[in-house]
C-alpha cells in the first residue's frame, strides 16, 4: 500500500479524537468523520510503520448511528468532532473511552460505571468562543475556526454549539474592520492588528462580553466599534487584549477597557461569579450545574468537613461546595484567578473559603 491508494474499510472502533478506525491488510487506518458501523471508501493520506491516516471519500453503507450534521461546515471545521454521530451514540463512545482509560492506563478492573449524564439539547450551549481572524487568498477578511491540524480558517460565524448572539457580534466586527481598513493578523509576517475575537455570554444573566485580541495596544476609531456593538441586547463589556508575541497562544496578559465593565456575571446554581476575559470558567453552563451537583451529592457533606479544591481557577467548585462544608481551601497557581476567586467569594458573602496562590503540591 502507498499514499493515494483507495481502500474499502469497515469502521469497527474510534480513536480518542473521534476518528473512525478500520483495518486493511492488517494495518489500522484512522479516518476523520467515519463512525463505528460505517463501510467507507477512503484514500490513504499518510502511512506509518503499523498504522496510517486516510480521508473519507464516500460512505458506502452508513452506520445505524450516522446522522446529518447540524452544522453545514462540520466536516471542514476543526472546532467539532463526531457531529455526524447520533448524540446517544456520542455519549456511549465517551463512556467507553473513560472506561478504557481506567482499565488500560489506571490498571483498574473492579469498578462500577454509571451512565453518562448527557444534555437534553446539545446545541447553543457554549458560553465562550474564540474566533481566529485572517484573510483568504483574495485578501478578504475571514472569521471562523481553524480546520483540523491547520491554521487555515473555515468561515463560520453562526456556530451551532455557540451562543446565538455570536453571529451578530462577528458580523459587526467584520463590518467595522472593512470600513476602517483594519487588517487581520498575519502569522507569517507578524503584521496586521486583529488576531482573535473572544466572546463570552452569561447563560443566566444574558450579559455579553467582546474582547478583541490585537497585535498592538489600540485600534483605530474604537468608538465606532463600541457604538455598533453596544446596540446588541445584553452587551456589557468591550475590551482589548494585547498580544504582540509571535506565538500560537491566543491571549496576552494585558486587558484594556474600551466600553462598559471589564467583567460579566453569571450563576452556577445560586452562586454568582464575575468573569473576565482571562478567567477560566466552565464553557457548558447546563452540564456544569449537573456536574457540581453530582459531586456535591457524592461528597455527602454534612457541614463539618474541610474541603481542598486543587487547581481551583476562579473558585467555581470551591464556592459551590462552601455552601455545604465547614471550610474550603482553594489552591491555584495563576494569581489573577485567585484574585477573581476572592472577589467572587466576597460577591456571595462567603466567609468560609480561603484561597491560596501557589502550586497544589506545595500549598
Amino acid at each position: 500500500m502507498q499514499k493515494n491508494d483507495e481502500l474499502i474499510l469497515k469502521i469497527e472502533d474510534m480513536g480518542v479524537d473521534g476518528a473512525g478506525m478500520g483495518k486493511a491488510e492488517g494495518m489500522t487506518f484512522f479516518v476523520k468523520d467515519a463512525i463505528v458501523g460505517d463501510v467507507i471508501e477512503a484514500k490513504i493520506m499518510k502511512l506509518k510503520k503499523n498504522y496510517g491516516y486516510a480521508r473519507l471519500m464516500k460512505v458506502l453503507t452508513p452506520s445505524k448511528d450516522r446522522v446529518e450534521p447540524k452544522c453545514p461546515v462540520a466536516r471542514q471545521c476543526g472546532g467539532c468532532q463526531i457531529q455526524e454521530m447520533r448524540y446517544e451514540a456520542q455519549l456511549a463512545f465517551k463512556q467507553k473511552m473513560v472506561q478504557n482509560n481506567l482499565e488500560r492506563i489506571g490498571g483498574l478492573s473492579d469498578f462500577e460505571m454509571y451512565p453518562v449524564i448527557g444534555m437534553e439539547t446539545p446545541y447553543a450551549y457554549r458560553n465562550k468562543a474564540q474566533f481566529p481572524v485572517g484573510e483568504d487568498k483574495d485578501g478578504n477578511i475571514v472569521i471562523g475556526f481553524y480546520a483540523g491540524r491547520t491554521h487555515h480558517i473555515v468561515e463560520q460565524t453562526d456556530c451551532c454549539i455557540g451562543a446565538p448572539e455570536n453571529g451578530e457580534v462577528l458580523r459587526k466586527v467584520k463590518a467595522y474592520m472593512q470600513k476602517n481598513q483594519i487588517r487581520p493578523y498575519n502569522e507569517e509576517h507578524h503584521s496586521g492588528i486583529v488576531r482573535h475575537i473572544l466572546i463570552r455570554t452569561g447563560y443566566h444573566t444574558k450579559e455579553i462580553m467582546v474582547c478583541l485580541i490585537i497585535n498592538g495596544t489600540s485600534i483605530p476609531n474604537a468608538e465606532a466599534l463600541c457604538r455598533q456593538l453596544a446596540k446588541i441586547s445584553g452587551m456589557t463589556s468591550i475590551t482589548l487584549n494585547v498580544n504582540k508575541k509571535q506565538t500560537n497562544v491566543i491571549l496576552g496578559d494585558e486587558i484594556l477597557p474600551l466600553w462598559g465593565k471589564e467583567t460579566i456575571t453569571d450563576y452556577i446554581g445560586d452562586i454568582k461569579y464575575q468573569i473576565s476575559p482571562l478567567s477560566f470558567y466552565q464553557v457548558n453552563p447546563v452540564q456544569t450545574v449537573k456536574l457540581y451537583q453530582t459531586a456535591l451529592e457524592y461528597a455527602r457533606l454534612d457541614g463539618n468537613e474541610t474541603v481542598w479544591d486543587l487547581y481551583c481557577g476562579i473558585g467555581t467548585i470551591s464556592l459551590f461546595l462552601a455552601q455545604n462544608a465547614k471550610k474550603v481551601y482553594g489552591v491555584e497557581i495563576v494569581p489573577q484567578a485567585i484574585e477573581d476567586a476572592r472577589r467572587n467569594a466576597a460577591l456571595n458573602n462567603i466567609t468560609n473559603a480561603e484561597l491560596f496562590t501557589g502550586k497544589a503540591e506545595e500549598a
